[in-house]
């Protein structure tokens, strides 16, 4: 059964990964869209193509997450044209480096941390009330096992993980007696530009990331962000930890030759 067609999503970080397969997938199960990037030519290329596939408009918003007053402002646009938020996927975050704590760089703890918490902060506190006021609605956020298990010089990049785990946690208290979920969605190894982004483009050392690893990829977290958000209204998965066959730990990876 199909429970999320017709509802209206804002996804964020759209634009690559796991946020460009959760809106495929959802523009396909006949959800309503909002995409949300900072790349505004992949944003409206994008938004185009599943307009065209699907038929229906897609709104389409240039923001970065970490911009508060730009949040703020898109807030305000969706309530000028009437807009209501049914489903929130915070999919928007990043990891920097690859350091010892002591050997961290600061800008990267200042982009890993005003994206992966502070981001997900601003968009959730402008949009969550509406659900509230409404009493209905479904936010997904988009963790990492590295929010269960922490890893061999991850330490930043994984307390911001901890810190969505814990905010999911602590939100679902917060809305005891309203109709409004809140759940995390934690992928283990996945196939996306998230090295390339953690290695500043250096796309040697991204590779090897998944090289011989039979990892997950974008469009089976989209899935499981699917089963979360379908599920009965009396039903609210808190956590749902998604990982590779191959990889039981964050740094337990069996390695082989992979065809795809």
């Amino acid at each position: 059964m199909n429970r999320i067609r017709g509802r209206t999503a804002v996804v964020t970080g759209a634009t690559s990964g796991i946020g460009e397969a959760c809106a495929r997938t959802l523009a396909e199960a006949g959800v309503r869209l909002v995409l949300v990037a900072r790349r505004g030519e992949r944003l409206a290329s994008l938004a185009d193509e599943l307009e065209a596939t699907t038929g229906e408009r897609v709104l389409r918003h240039v923001l970065d997450v970490r911009d508060r007053e730009g949040v703020a402002g898109f807030a305000d646009r969706l309530e000028r044209e009437g807009v209501a938020v049914d489903i929130l996927v915070n999919n928007a975050g990043l990891a920097r480096g690859l350091d010892a704590f002591q050997d961290g760089s600061h800008r990267d703890w200042d982009e890993m941390i005003d994206t992966n918490l502070k981001g997900l902060l601003n968009v959730t506190r402008a949009l969550l009330p509406g659900m509230i006021a409404r009493d209905a609605g479904h936010v997904v956020n988009i963790g990492s096992v590295a929010g269960h298990v922490v890893y061999p010089m991850g330490n930043v990049y994984c307390a911001t993980k901890y810190a969505v785990r814990a905010l999911t946690e602590a939100a679902n208290l917060d809305l005891v007696g309203t109709k409004v979920r809140m759940s995390s969605v934690d992928p283990g190894l996945v196939e996306t530009e998230f090295s390339l982004v953690r290695f500043r483009g250096d796309r040697e050392r991204a590779g090897r990331t998944y090289e011989g690893v039979d990892s997950l990829m974008p469009e089976d977290i989209a899935d499981a962000v699917h089963y979360v958000l379908n599920t009965r209204p009396r039903v609210n998965v808190l956590n749902m930890l998604v990982m590779p066959t191959v990889q039981r730990s964050p740094y337990v990876i069996a390695r082989e030759e992979v065809k795809r």
